[in-house]
């Protein structure tokens, strides 16, 4: 049960770590070249496909590392996991970096740019255990 549980929690930093560390390498290409020649919306939005392509490679490289150990169970913790991880980043760095208020992180979005993020952490705490029911792996 140990075993399983810190299995769980090296998988679900990792992701978050694999996925969010991307992130902040896109974002801060975003808002230094892309936002001021096409704005926050547009920018936002030619960012989702690569963010996309990085919770695929990121979920699918740790349900290699974690194998068939734990079943959806698992997978579904690493992916809510890596959520609470990524919006408590979020949080801080909003907080401390953009002096917003924690209301204001959640809020300060575009109408669109900012539905189709919520979408992908949506997708992005999904993703580990979409890959444990769909992909190929061993019966349990």
């Amino acid at each position: 049960m140990a075993a399983t549980a810190l299995r769980t929690l090296k998988a679900g930093t990792a992701y978050f770590a694999l996925v969010f560390g991307t992130g902040f390498v896109l974002g801060a290409v975003r808002t230094l070249w892309v936002v001021p020649r096409l704005g926050v919306r547009t920018a936002e939005l030619l960012e989702t496909p690569f963010m996309l392509v990085a919770i695929v490679l990121a979920a699918g490289w740790i349900g290699r590392r974690i194998g068939n150990a734990g079943g959806s169970s698992t997978r579904v913790a690493v992916g809510v996991l890596a959520l609470a991880l990524t919006l408590t980043a979020e949080i801080a760095l909003g907080v401390a970096l953009q002096g917003l208020s924690f209301v204001e992180v959640f809020t300060k979005h575009d109408p669109v740019s900012g539905s189709v993020y919520y979408a992908m952490l949506g997708v992005f705490t999904a993703m580990p255990w979409l890959f444990w029911k769909y992909g190929k792996h061993d019966a349990a």
